[in-house]
């Protein structure tokens, strides 16, 4: 089990591949990884994503263990960062091992959900018009709502 909260880039694959040789016995490997969407009009310079680092990281771990009490998991991974993020850099990545499939691509959808809607980091998008403090969308908690 690892949660990481950092602001050092991440390789997607690299972590794949290191989490699937340490899931032996599993049946399932399901990944996420989540980019930083450039703005509808292509405007996005960068968003800053803020967080306070001990209350992030307890959150973090809390719906990491919970996961694990709802699911029979072998192994999650969770990493998130923060600091300047330009289009398209990685932002976030989940992964789950069971072995079971639907365990797996159920707890995925659990801690994405989370990690999207209630997860303790607030982010600004800074375009070439100004910045905005992105705010939580209905679509996000109806989402979490169906855990």
């Amino acid at each position: 089990m690892a949660v990481r909260v950092q602001e050092a880039p991440f390789g997607a694959g690299d972590e794949l591949d290191k989490f699937t040789a340490g899931a032996a016995g599993s049946g399932a490997v399901v990944s996420f990884t989540g980019v930083t969407r450039d703005a509808e009009d292509g405007s996005l310079d960068h968003m800053l994503i803020e967080h306070y680092p001990a209350m992030t990281q307890k959150a973090l771990e809390q719906i990491e263990a919970d996961a694990r009490a709802r699911w029979p998991l072998d192994d999650v991974l969770i990493i998130h960062r923060f600091g300047v993020l330009r289009a398209q850099d990685q932002i976030m990545m989940v992964a789950t091992a069971s072995r079971h499939r639907v365990a797996a691509f159920e707890a995925a959808e659990f801690l994405m959900d989370y990690l999207k809607s209630r997860a303790p980091f607030w982010k600004k998008e800074v375009t070439q018009d100004g910045a905005d403090w992105v705010a939580s969308k209905d679509e996000d908690e109806q989402a979490l709502n169906r855990w």
